[in-house]
């Protein structure tokens, strides 16, 4: 099993994940992606050079619904009569990749794209789908955060606006369904969690649901406060998510193994509140986030979710933000 996670996660390289490259190992130590973009070239260029040799991945679950691994965050799709319908679109970059692995699912057009909140590793795509005849569908915050500047502090970057082909030409507030080779989609706005813009997924029939970036399955999960997410958030996502699901529902995160479940959700949430209670008392208490950080709150959960990109340290210091 260890073996099997360990060739999924150098062969995902989902967002972060190439972060640190050369620089890392020159220092001997985990990078902030702060340091990450002082070190290299900077941490969107260096994301965007491992999508482009990343190999696709597919994972064939049920009712025609299968899961591209990666590009970017991990890829649902829905194939049939009325074409295919895409849950986000990964890195540009990764468009000959992608499109190998939809021809293998089948002859059917591109015809719809959901985008799960504006995060360039799950809608850096959209351009390139739109030109081949996706319909490009999100919350509405989505919208604006594509169409316009956009900084995100903890990677040091700002984000020029998404070419007009590329922009969501169908948005919602709070709740859309479609109805779609024989499928009933539901997609369902969080609130502020990961992001101000993320959205769950539901194949309702298929029972299964594209969670997006408000599960990391096994690793410690990147919240973005630039664009209104939050640890709370985040967790209020987990408790809805796992309302909303039954033990044969199978879910999809936005990074991580690909194919998840109730189970291991529920294992992501607790570990949310254990490390979010912890570092709460500790600022609370007084401690600086460097102090914070020195105390180890994540300790008891390090050997399991601090293996990857976002470590201990890193985390730690997302959680001081929003306690």
């Amino acid at each position: 099993m260890a073996a099997r996670n360990e060739t999924s996660l150098s062969r995902r390289r989902f967002c972060l994940c190439c972060a640190g490259g050369a620089a890392f190992a020159a220092t001997g130590g985990w990078l902030t992606p702060r340091e990450a973009f002082a070190e290299a070239r900077g941490l969107v260029s260096l994301i965007k050079d491992s999508a482009a040799v990343s190999p696709i991945v597919t994972h064939r679950l049920r009712n025609n619904v299968s899961v591209l691994e990666g590009s970017g965050g991990n890829i649902a799709v829905l194939t049939g009569p009325d074409g295919k319908v895409l849950i986000d679109a990964g890195i540009g970059v990764s468009r000959p990749h992608i499109t190998k692995a939809l021809a293998d699912l089948g002859s059917d057009p591109i015809t719809h794209l959901v985008n799960t909140h504006w995060h360039f590793d799950h809608a850096d795509g959209n351009e390139w789908l739109h030109s081949v005849g996706a319909k490009i569908i999100a919350q509405e915050n989505t919208r604006k955060h594509l169409s316009g500047i956009q900084r995100v502090e903890d990677w040091d970057y700002n984000f020029l606006p998404t070419p007009s082909g590329g922009i969501p030409s169908e948005v919602f507030a709070k709740e859309h369904r479609l109805k779609l080779n024989s499928s009933t989609i539901d997609l369902k706005y969080y609130g502020p969690a990961h992001t101000d813009s993320d959205i769950s997924v539901t194949f309702a029939e298929a029972n299964i649901v594209h969670v997006a970036d408000t599960f990391w399955n096994g690793i410690y999960p990147f919240i973005d406060y630039s664009t209104g997410g939050s640890i709370d958030g985040t967790i209020a996502a987990c408790d809805a998510n796992l309302a909303a699901t039954t033990d044969g529902t199978i879910i999809i995160p936005g990074h991580g193994h690909p194919v998840s479940n109730k189970a291991e959700l529920k294992e992501f949430r607790d570990m949310l509140v254990a490390v979010r209670d912890n570092v709460a008392k500790l600022k609370q208490q007084g401690r600086s986030k460097d102090e914070t950080v020195a105390a180890k709150p994540t300790a008891a959960f390090d050997a399991k979710w601090g293996q990857f990109v976002i470590d201990p340290g890193f985390f730690t210091r997302l959680v001081y933000e929003g306690v």
